[in-house]
């Protein structure tokens, strides 16, 4: 059984448990059965699949690995796994990737991530044609199945992520790590079990049922255990995780939680000194501090819609460095253009253990606006909101409609922008000072809300 709403633009995501369930275990084997030809697995030789620690996670993985068997295509099943360690994967073994995750949805939701070999994105018209395919009927079954084997690869991750960033020589940190009980709970004693780094860890056992707080460090309430630990334990900062460990959001000595712009403008200004003139992606809605930031250092920077799919194609294309978005996922080139938030934190890391100063010295340079997070409101037409948003910023600002709505004033920017994942419509400002920002999304709250 599959409801076709499960597949989003960037991914597949949906309920799996409960009475009334949008996909299950026949709908994975299906998924997985009709992916074989939509993603030419054939060719690609085999199919390397990971899952997280979700409830759902064996019975759904074990389904869809089922269905691509059916059809003659080998698997190599690495069990759990964060998805950027899925990201690795498929990238060390040149092959296509499955991840099982449903990243910061609550417990009742699985999903899947796809990658095609190197951890190349594959396109919304990949998942609309298996979205096609998935509702008929089965491919008939190959007369020889493809066969399963198990593959560790956690060392191997953690490895090449030390062999990107050089923590040599690095001052002694106190650092909070809080997994969420998500899949950070599993990668971290591998990528910052050192000597020089003393980790406080928080919920850091694997639990699908999240008993602490919901995996999404987007909303601020789920960043507060880390934030208090920070204080209590005068930690050098803090790592929040999401559920299936691709975002790490980064929270300073006092507490603070530090805006993942800041932290992509940092990122890029150390990887254009490595690589001057290089080419940075960011989303639309992410701080204009990055450009500013790129171009004073000489780099080139390129705009991409939201998602991991739309941001990892921009990399490939521009042979992009690094990339960020506002939602804490960033991407590094020589992690074959994939989103990985261990190796993010290990930037942020080196950067703070190579410096006499606090993280909140070294980011302050970056903080040049004020911003309103990400806002969410549920609405019946997107368009229409979208549509009335923009006759009442007429003549205020240029406008278009790369990704969503967004209006651009001297100062200022507006975004309003339907969701991949969620019915959501969400909301983004940014402005020089507080007053601004705050009085352009109070009036485009209350258009979106009338």
């Amino acid at each position: 059984m599959i409801k076709r709403g499960i597949f989003k633009a960037n991914d597949i995501r949906g309920i799996t448990e409960g009475t009334d369930p949008e996909w299950d275990s026949a709908g994975a084997y299906a998924i997985g059965a009709v992916a074989v030809d939509v993603l030419d697995l054939h060719t690609a030789g085999a199919l390397v699949v990971g899952r997280d620690m979700r409830v759902s996670g064996p019975r759904m993985a074990g389904a869809f690995i089922d269905g691509v068997l059916s059809q003659g295509v080998d698997v190599i099943d690495i069990g759990l796994s964060s998805t950027d360690q899925l990201w690795f994967a498929s990238g060390r073994l040149d092959l296509p990737g499955a991840m099982f995750t449903a990243s910061h949805n609550p417990a009742e939701y699985n999903g899947i991530k796809f990658c095609l070999a190197a951890a190349k994105p594959i396109t919304s018209a990949n998942l609309a044609e298996i979205a096609d395919r998935a509702g008929k009927a089965e491919p008939t079954p190959a007369a020889t199945p493809g066969k399963r084997t198990e593959r560790d690869v956690l060392s191997a991750y953690a490895d090449h992520l030390h062999s990107l960033v050089d923590l040599t020589g690095i001052r002694r940190l106190r650092v909070v790590a809080d997994a969420g009980n998500g899949m950070a709970g599993y990668t971290l004693p591998a990528a910052l079990g050192r000597d020089d780094l003393e980790l406080i860890g928080l919920f850091t056992e694997l639990d699908g049922s999240f008993p602490n707080h919901p995996p999404n460090p987007l909303e601020p309430e789920n960043l507060i255990d880390a934030q208090a630990a920070v204080r209590a334990n005068a930690a050098d900062l803090a790592l929040v995780f999401d559920g299936d460990a691709d975002r790490c959001f980064i929270i300073d000595e006092r507490g603070e939680v530090v805006n993942p712009s800041v932290v992509t403008a940092m990122i890029a200004a150390q990887e254009l000194a490595r690589e001057p003139g290089a080419v940075i992606v960011c989303n639309k809605i992410t701080s204009r501090v990055v450009a500013e930031v790129v171009q004073a250092a000489g780099g080139k920077i390129v705009i991409s819609k939201v998602g991991h799919t739309f941001v990892k194609a921009a990399m490939a294309e521009h042979d992009a460095i690094f990339g960020g978005e506002h939602s804490a996922h960033y991407y590094f080139r020589d992690f074959w253009g994939a989103d990985t938030g261990m190796l993010a934190a290990l930037h942020v890391l080196a950067a703070v253990g190579h410096s006499d100063r606090p993280l909140s010295e070294l980011v302050s340079r970056f903080e040049r606006y004020a911003n309103s997070g990400e806002i969410n409101s549920r609405v019946a037409d997107q368009q229409m909101i979208m549509d009335r948003v923009a006759a009442a910023f007429a003549g205020r600002g240029e406008q278009d409609r790369l990704d969503g709505l967004t209006v651009s004033g001297p100062d200022w920017w507006v975004n309003v922008r339907p969701s991949n994942t969620e019915p959501l419509l969400r909301l983004n400002v940014e402005a020089s000072n507080s007053e601004t920002m705050e009085a352009l999304r109070d009036e485009t709250l209350g258009l979106i809300r009338a």
